[in-house]
């Protein structure tokens, strides 16, 4: 594949003290054929996310159309698996609502902080959304006791298909803490109950990887092909990878056809991450965040060729 990057989009101004940096990861949901909204993760100033959104011009991202002046979902109640922070990992439309699900942040005492995916459910179009249950629709398993995040979901004929991060550990590597997780997927009747145990499907290449997150399906790929963040014990920060499969069950890894590599300057810094894609006619856009997980906001390129 090959990208054409186009240029940073937004980053908050710091004007609103629940929106005053970081703007990740984004997640973009088709409003109608003029407009695209951005939904992500906005910061105050002690880093705790809620979620907002960023509607620009479809047939041109970089221009913005509106921001939104206060949360579309604030962080859940004291002592919730949420109450730290929230970000949105996808919004799917389902019959007249969007489910919106997301990435909810709780800290720890012998680990840094926990994540598992929670699901919220919009009646008014995606400007509010209220939560499903205050307990994550992807909870504890034995084998992810520490981190289910990240969530993709699709759905078909079949019923909802999820790809998202899972792991059961930290790690401590020259002096810091790292969360390590790789791929994993499930199937779903109805979108809220997961259950069991997800199967790997997308797993470290080398010793050196900790962290393969944010997985998305890029639209109109034949075969499939996914897009994810890897970040590594050596590299602070994050590249994008993709895997293609004919059937989304068996996944190849070819990391080196992706097609977007980081700038080492400007609002990239050397690093790209938390990839998801959309269409718009026959166009294909890209939103990305660069260095720093998000901290610089986030930029889009459009896709050249397969």
């Amino acid at each position: 594949m090959r990208w054409r990057k186009r240029g940073h989009v937004y980053a908050p101004d710091g004007s609103l003290p629940w929106a005053h940096r970081y703007a990740f990861p984004p997640t973009p949901l088709r409003l109608d054929d003029q407009t695209l909204r951005i939904y992500v993760g906005l910061c105050d100033k002690s880093t705790v996310a809620r979620i907002g959104y960023v509607d620009v011009r479809a047939d041109d991202p970089g221009r913005i159309v509106r921001v939104s002046r206060r949360p579309v979902l604030d962080i859940g109640e004291p002592g919730c698996f949420d109450d730290n922070g929230v970000v949105p990992t996808r919004v799917l439309p389902v019959g007249d609502q969007l489910y919106l699900y997301y990435v909810g942040f709780q800290l720890g005492t012998k680990v840094p902080y926990f994540q598992f995916v929670g699901l919220a459910i919009s009646s008014d179009g995606g400007e509010t959304f209220v939560r499903d249950r205050r307990t994550p629709v992807l909870e504890r398993s034995d084998t992810e006791p520490v981190n289910r995040t990240a969530a993709y979901v699709s759905r078909d004929d079949d019923g909802f298909h999820i790809y998202y991060s899972g792991g059961d550990r930290w790690t401590d590597y020259d002096g810091k803490r790292l969360p390590v997780y790789n791929l994993r997927t499930l199937d779903s009747p109805d979108g809220k109950s997961w259950g069991g145990e997800g199967r790997v499907c997308i797993d470290f290449a080398s010793d050196d990887e900790h962290v393969i997150g944010r997985p998305w399906l890029l639209p109109g790929a034949e075969p499939l092909r996914m897009l994810y963040s890897i970040r590594t014990r050596s590299d602070d920060d994050y590249r994008i990878g993709m895997a293609v499969s004919w059937d989304g069950v068996a996944w190849e890894r070819r990391d080196d056809e992706v097609g977007i590599d980081p700038s080492d300057d400007g609002w990239e810094g050397g690093a790209v991450a938390y990839a998801s894609a959309v269409e718009h006619g026959e166009r294909i856009y890209l939103f990305y965040v660069g260095r720093g997980r998000g901290t610089t906001g986030f930029g889009y390129a459009e896709l050249e060729s397969w």
